[in-house]
């Protein structure tokens, strides 16, 4: 007898995009096969098969919404598999399969849940597409249009994203401390791009951005027209430090756990955020308050074939360095494998970027809000240092840490680097 096949804990969402269906009817499936992947606003997900069997009938298709509980097929069980494996709620159902966060773009950064503010736009104009698809009660809607609000520039702070009232009048206090009429193009008062035939110079295709890369470039332009950026620039003597990292190798690699420069990144930058607290907050949603942090949350950008995401170690400061590289190879194999769950991508408390392994000699990371700082990392390299009689050669790290001028002063901006680099030059056992 067909069993059914439901969408099982798919996170804090209300429904998720059908992006593609990866099985037909007469297909034998085995437990653990992906089915379809769904698409959310931070993440895209395969759903797998609880248990091994044959698809007889389809109940979804490319474009379609789904939930938690939603019916997506109808599948035979194998003779080996009896049905009482199934799962008869999705609460039972097996993990969720999840990729970005930042999504097929690149910061970052995938994005991390926003504050409510976000960037002022004209009153009197109001796009009734995005104002449409906001997540919005009809009285909210209503108050919005009487103060001329495009609920589509308004970031939700209640549940699942939902907008409430307080968050309309946080938009237009943000309106009003930025002062002055704002415009569409985020308080810049810009015009907007034009269109343009670029065919009529060669031949073109077009590619539909997906989902997330639309949510990306929008909570990163955000990002970048609020938050006042300064990026201060240093590099750090890891001589030592990278003898000692090679000399670990080995006896790790057996295990299957890879030591990384980027483990040691994550310990120094905990360091660096209890010696400068300011350095672990967010600003609240009024853009009033300063909330301290006592816990040491850390992103971790991970390449991806689909665009760069960033799952969070969490409570790094708990964590021994094998422990952090141990975990940081499984969130890589889970990031590329698209199977991190939104949860995975949140909670955050400062960012590492790193572009080592790929090259480069330096850049400018944006600020994942609601974070207040991000450290870029690019390739260290041999370079010449004077000891005061003679030049010796130093492998040196260039480390560019990207601020929210609010929060953060530039002398406060410079003594972390420089703490930064002081750790990482340190002794290396500390570290561990």
């Amino acid at each position: 007898m067909a069993i059914e096949i439901l969408v099982p804990d798919i996170g804090d969402f209300d429904g998720v995009e059908v992006i593609e269906v990866l099985v037909a009817v007469g297909d034998t499936v085995q437990a653990e096969d992906s089915l379809i992947s769904v698409e959310s606003d931070k993440a895209a997900m395969e759903i797998p098969a609880p248990q091994g069997g044959v698809i007889t009938e389809l109940k979804v298709a490319l474009g379609d919404q789904v939930a938690e509980g939603s019916l997506i097929m109808m599948l035979e069980p194998s003779g080996d598999a009896p049905a009482a494996e199934v799962p008869a709620t999705p609460a039972a159902s097996a993990p969720v399969a999840a990729a970005p966060a930042p999504a097929r773009a690149a910061p970052q950064a995938a994005p991390q849940q926003a504050p409510r503010r976000a960037a002022p736009m004209a009153p009197a104009k109001i796009d009734e597409t995005s104002f449409a698809k906001a997540y919005a009660s009809p009285s909210v809607r209503k108050f919005s249009r009487e103060l001329g609000v495009n609920l589509g520039s308004v970031v939700g702070g209640g549940r699942k994203g939902r907008i409430t009232q307080e968050d309309v009048k946080a938009f237009v206090k943000n309106v009003m401390i930025h002062g002055g009429p704002a415009t569409d193009g985020g308080g810049l008062q810009v015009e907007p791009m034009p269109e343009i035939d670029f065919g009529k110079w060669g031949e073109v295709e077009s590619k539909k951005l997906t989902k997330i890369n639309k949510l990306t470039g929008k909570f990163l332009h955000r990002n970048w027209v609020t938050i006042p950026h300064v990026t201060q620039f240093d590099d750090s003597d890891i001589t030592e430090l990278e003898a000692f990292r090679k000399a670990m190798v080995p006896e790790y690699k057996e295990q299957g756990i890879r030591i990384t420069m980027l483990a040691f990144l994550v310990k120094a930058v905990v360091a660096g955020l209890k010696e400068f607290p300011r350095f672990n907050t967010s600003l609240d949603a009024s853009g009033e308050n300063l909330i301290y942090k006592s816990y040491y949350n850390i992103g971790i950008a991970v390449d991806t074939p689909d665009g760069l995401v960033v799952p969070v170690i969490r409570d790094a400061d708990k964590k021994s360095l094998v422990e952090i590289a141990t975990e940081m190879g499984e969130i890589s194999i889970k990031a590329r494998d698209k199977k991190l769950k939104p949860a995975d991508m949140q909670g955050g408390c400062l960012t590492i970027s790193s572009l080592g392994g790929i090259g480069g000699t330096k850049f400018t990371p944006i600020v994942n809000a609601p974070e207040v700082a991000i450290l870029g990392v690019s390739r260290a390299k041999i370079q010449p240092v004077w000891n005061g009689e003679s030049f010796d050669p130093k492998l040196m790290l260039p480390l560019a840490l990207s601020y929210d001028h609010r929060v953060i002063d530039g002398a406060d901006g410079a003594r972390f680097t420089t703490f930064l680099s002081s750790v990482l030059a340190g002794a290396p056992e500390e570290l561990l």
